[in-house]
């Protein structure tokens, strides 16, 4: 065989015009080869099974390359710090942490790409304000020393902050710290155990992540498609949204947790805010129609918010919930409460693959837009690290920030010293500048938090375009945000994530079915319903499904090619075998007619052994004439219109109404699980199998049913 190249020698150094390139592609190549099946291949290219290797072996070795390569791994800092460029990237690094760490403050702008404080997450999770400084500076300054991503932004995010925050309320409602004698709620007490509450979560948060990552299950994320995500996501947005209502217009409202509490949470609202609305109608703004600025500074909000509140005395005056005391200073090191684990360790699980799917995806987005690679498996132990050891210094849960994200690149980012500059400086703020927000309403950081969400709120307009795009990704879009509003954020996702798997099982068991033809003068086969100048070859059926062919969709690949090669299958079956049953019935009568009968009170004749050996030689020769006599034409039924068809993985009933079926086009796994699957035997052998398509409709073509006693299968896998 060989490779015979119509188009002439050629100048690869010639300079060639649009033209002259656009004719050379058109220029027809011939390629002379015997006509190959699967034994002739593995004859020809001497196949034989890759040789064993043992993992396990590789794992167990020990050296020192292997020792240097797994401490590279697992402290990725030691490879790209000692070849920082200082000259060119120190200064970006250093604006980008300084403008990562305002925004982990109350400050930063209210435009929808900027992100709130983490004082403001803070309250998300149910905890007091100084809890979201704490998280803003310990994960980050870990993930800087374990990380891969040299982009993200770690840190306080209002998803997990949201998540952390239903936990934390159902657990500890404000009902349960009721002082009963003041009516009024024993919030240090609350907090307090609030507190142990989120920090216990997150060591739990992050020994799932530790774990899966040690064991490799970074790929659980695949699991988690985008529409899913996105989704849920914005789910979550409107469960913050809702959160937050109290805070802006001072509401007290019942603790709820679990299946529709945001239902009963939104009536509850609507029910109360009349009473806040008439609380105070002298105090309503006043001025001209002058319009308002679109967008204010908000250090210049947030101060003069604290400015106001601190010289009218809003809290003690008309009661409005202010941060209060921010103490100074690091706390100490506190263990997490192992009696807790049982009563979060769902949550937890819940929390830690929702923090890592956020993580990687902008992980992925940014390595792919740099040129670098970042490392599922160590970004989960990256991450689970800063949430153990973070939980341990009682910060709660945390994940990376898109918008912080984005700043950190803007601003001239390129590693992670960027991350480690932003703690730094929020460890100043912690130490030095907290108390100055101690009289900041709680309100103004729920309106920050709220226009914040427009960003999400926005991946609505993804429901228009799925449904243009992708119907099934929007079913999974609008099955998750029912879900995670409906019946909360643990149970929501995991009502999405078992959905988005049925579905991708149903997906695999209705592929799309097709019926190729060759298209004029070459060896090509495509689809008749897309290719107009595609024939069917005379006599051969051409099928395949765009799906792997096993258990779950075998019945209904089977129906499929039945029902696309036109013919009744069932039927032709079902009447040849009355038909030979009946022809059965009337052989044996005609042989009980031929034997000679006995009368009463005669004396029966002698057994000649001559003629019964006679007889039964005869029976014998019309025993195996049966075939030819069982055919379709000979018992009177219909003849399909083809003789050949080259499919999946179709034999007996084919066999049967005496069509040819071969295999065609498998590749080396697929015969290799045949054979361990006991599929050959000596009916069906690697004669059977073809290299391609093609191969397989010439040999159909030059072997057409003559012998019917001589089954052939052509199948296309």
């Amino acid at each position: 065989p060989g490779l015979v190249d119509r188009s002439g020698p050629r100048d690869t150094q010639a300079l060639l015009s649009a033209t002259q390139a656009m004719e050379l592609q058109r220029r027809d190549y011939h390629v002379e080869r015997p006509l190959l099946n699967q034994q002739q291949l593995e004859e020809l290219g001497h196949w034989g099974p890759a040789p064993r290797t043992h993992q396990w072996r590789t794992w167990l070795q020990c050296s020192r390359a292997r020792a240097y390569a797994l401490l590279l791994r697992h402290f990725p800092i030691l490879a790209w710090l000692p070849r920082y460029p200082v000259r060119d990237w120190l200064l970006g690094d250093v604006l980008s942490g300084l403008s990562v760490a305002i925004m982990q403050l109350p400050q930063g702008d209210l435009r929808p790409h900027h992100s709130p404080a983490g004082l403001a997450y803070a309250l998300l999770a149910g905890l007091p304000p100084v809890f979201g400084l704490y998280s803003s500076f310990y994960p980050v300054f870990i993930y800087f020393l374990f990380g891969t991503s040299r982009h993200i932004s770690v840190g306080t995010f209002a998803i997990m902050s949201v998540m952390v925050g239903s936990v934390t309320e159902s657990l500890a409602p404000d009902e349960d710290f009721m002082d009963i004698a003041n009516s009024t709620v024993n919030e240090t007490a609350r907090d307090t155990y609030r507190v142990q509450l989120a920090s216990t979560l997150s060591v739990l948060v992050g020994l799932f992540q530790v774990g899966l990552g040690l064991v490799h299950f970074g790929f659980v994320v695949t699991y988690l498609s985008e529409p899913l995500v996105r989704s849920y996501t914005t789910a979550a947005s409107v469960q913050v949204f809702i959160s937050q209502l109290k805070y802006v217009f001072g509401l007290q409202l019942s603790s709820r947790s679990g299946p529709l509490s945001l239902i009963y949470t939104v009536l509850e609202v609507c029910w109360k805010l009349p009473q806040t609305v008439v609380r105070h109608p002298g105090h309503r703004a006043r001025g001209g129609g002058g319009k308002a600025p679109r967008s204010l500074p908000l250090p210049l909000i947030l101060i003069g918010a604290t400015a106001i509140s601190y010289g009218v005395g809003l809290q003690q005056r008309f009661g409005v919930d202010v941060v209060g005391n921010i103490p100074a200073g690091l706390v100490p090191p506190v263990a997490p409460n192992p009696q807790l684990f049982a009563k979060l360790v769902g949550n937890a699980f819940a929390i830690a693959v929702v923090g890592f799917a956020i993580a990687i995806s902008l992980g992925k987005i940014f390595a792919l837009r740099h040129g670098y690679r970042v490392d599922s498996n160590q970004e989960l132990v990256a991450l689970g690290l800063s949430n153990l050891i973070g939980g341990i210094f009682q910060c709660f849960p945390v994940s990376c920030s898109m918008s912080r994200s984005l700043v950190q690149e803007s601003t001239g980012g390129n590693t992670q010293i960027a991350g480690a500059i932003s703690s730094l400086f929020l460890l100043l703020i912690i130490l030095k500048l907290g108390e100055l927000f101690r009289d900041l309403p709680k309100a103004v950081l729920a309106a920050a938090i709220i226009v914040n969400l427009k960003g999400m709120l926005m991946q609505f307009k993804d429901i228009p375009s799925l449904w243009k795009a992708n119907q099934m990704d929007l079913l999974i879009w609008l099955v998750t945000f029912v879900a995670t509003i409906l019946l909360n954020l643990d149970l929501g996702l995991a009502v999405a994530i078992v959905f988005s798997l049925l579905l991708t099982v149903v997906r695999t068991q209705l592929p799309r079915y097709s019926v190729l033809g060759q298209v004029t003068d070459t060896d090509i086969y495509r689809d008749l319903a897309e290719y107009a100048e595609a024939r069917e070859v005379p006599g051969v059926k051409v099928f395949r499904s765009s799906a792997t062919l096993f258990f779950a969709n075998a019945e209904f690949y089977s129906d499929a090619l039945k029902q696309r090669c036109g013919v009744d299958v069932d039927y032709l079956l079902s009447r040849k075998k009355k038909l030979m049953k009946k022809r059965e019935l009337q052989q044996k009568r005609l042989k009980k007619n031929k034997r000679p009968r006995t009368q009463a009170g005669s004396v029966s004749p002698q057994v000649n052994p001559a003629a019964e050996l006679e007889d039964a030689v005869a029976s014998n020769q019309e025993d195996a004439k049966a075939p030819n006599g069982s055919t379709l034409k000979a018992l009177g039924l219909p003849q399909p219109d083809f003789h050949s068809l080259s499919l999946k993985n179709i034999f007996r009933d084919f066999r049967e109404i005496e069509v040819e079926v071969y295999i065609a086009a498998c590749h080396s796994p697929v015969v290799a699980q045949l054979e361990a699957g006991h599929f050959f035997d000596g009916s069906i052998t690697k004669q059977h199998l073809f290299v391609s398509v093609h191969d397989a409709v010439t040999f159909a073509l030059q072997h057409p049913r003559s012998d019917p006693s001589r089954p052939v299968l052509a199948t296309k896998l």
